[in-house]
């Protein structure tokens, strides 16, 4: 079995720069002059020159609701009914198990299609004509 050898110049002696002129020579990589070649030089985080900064450009104005958005995902009634046998209940949980709806958001059925099934939605919000639909096919919605 043939043994896995590095290729010429593949490591390489760290550079230590600033430890006279056999290192890296008389600026040791910070350029020759200005701010930041200077031993504790440099700019606070998003100083501009003296510009006025970005963050303190843009307004910063109102309130945003997005923290509090509930996503819904819709279910049909003809997905219920393909799914669902007679007589069970229709919950967050059975919903998730079936894989009618994925992660964490909350549900709610919709008039699309038909049922033939008697179902009990519980937990699950429903829509006025859904609602209609499960009451005519005798089931119930808690």
């Amino acid at each position: 079995m043939a043994q896995i050898v590095k290729p010429a110049g593949a490591t390489t002696r760290k550079t230590i720069v600033g430890r006279g002129a056999s290192s890296k020579g008389r600026a040791c990589g910070r350029g020759h002059d200005g701010q930041n070649s200077r031993s504790g030089g440099g700019v606070r985080l998003g100083f501009e020159g003296g510009q006025m900064p970005l963050y303190r450009r843009i307004a910063r104005r109102g309130f945003s609701n997005y923290p509090f958005k509930v996503e819904r995902q819709a279910v049909s009634l003809s997905s219920l009914d393909r799914f669902y046998s007679d007589g069970e209940t229709v919950s967050p949980a059975t919903l998730s198990e079936k894989g009618l709806i994925k992660g964490q958001v909350e549900a709610k059925i919709l008039s699309d299609g038909e049922l033939s099934k008697k179902l009990v939605i519980d937990g699950v919000k429903v829509s006025a004509a859904a609602a209609e639909k499960i009451k005519a096919a005798g089931g119930e919605v808690r």
